[in-house]
This record gives structure tokens, C-alpha cells and sequence, in this order.
């Protein structure tokens, strides 16, 4: 059983984010806490100077909502969005908040990825803590 466990979402329909949630939630230690993690990409700094600053906070805004509503039924997942590139911001939040596993969701990769997406693989790599991947 596992203490503190990270849930990376995308939103995506090849990725089974629902499934990732409920087998955090098996695998939780009672007292423990789920954290569910959505990773913005940052704007390229090249791009980012004819973006109004408006649009990126509400662009941001309907991110946090979005994932309040896949967390709906999840009651007891805390939710956290924050900007970066996917798989090294994922494994930073996970050391970060000392979590003791990651429960990641990956898509049906082709060839290029060989057997896990590439954030998936990453995190998997590299993850300072137990990595449970969900296809």
C-alpha cells in the first residue's frame, strides 16, 4: 500500500486516466493522499510574445476545471495544473512531494515509441518512486 501517489491526467481518449484514478485509489494506504497532476506545456518564448496574458490565464482557468470535472466522483484526489514540459515537470512534483509511486496512463504507442509513449517512458526512466503504467 502506498502513502502519497501522484496521477499524471492528460486529456486524451487513448489514455485511461479513469482507470489510473481508481487504481490509485485501491492501492492507497488509509490516511494517505492521491494527487492528481495535469502538466501545461509552456508556451515557446518565441510564441509567448504575441499571446495576450489574458488568454493564457483563462486558458489555464478551463484546464483546472476540466480536470475538477474528470475528478467529479474522486472526491478524496486533491488536483494540481502546473506549467512545464510533461515528463521531466512529472517526475519533479513527484520528488517534490515525496511521492512513493505514480500511477501514469499510456497510449497504444506506434513504433517510434517503441513499448510506452514518450512521457510515459520518461517517467518510468527516471521516477524517484514506484511507476504503475496503465494501457
Amino acid at each position: 500500500m502506498y502513502k502519497n501517489i501522484l496521477v499524471p491526467i492528460i486529456f486524451d481518449e487513448s489514455r485511461n486516466s479513469e482507470e489510473a484514478l481508481k487504481i490509485a485509489e485501491r492501492v492507497l494506504e488509509e490516511g494517505g493522499k492521491i494527487t492528481a497532476l495535469h502538466v501545461i506545456e509552456e508556451v515557446p518564448s518565441y510564441a509567448a510574445t504575441y499571446i495576450d496574458e489574458s488568454r493564457i490565464r483563462q486558458a489555464r482557468t478551463e484546464v483546472e476545471a476540466a480536470l475538477a470535472t474528470k475528478l467529479g466522483d474522486h472526491k478524496n484526489i486533491s488536483s494540481r495544473v502546473v506549467t512545464g514540459h510533461p515528463g521531466r515537470t512529472i517526475l519533479e512534483v513527484a520528488e517534490d512531494m515525496g511521492a512513493d509511486l505514480i500511477v501514469i496512463a499510456s497510449h497504444r504507442p506506434g513504433l517510434q515509441d517503441y513499448f510506452l509513449g514518450s512521457t510515459a517512458a520518461r517517467v518510468v526512466r527516471h521516477a524517484p518512486c514506484g511507476v504503475h503504467v496503465i494501457r
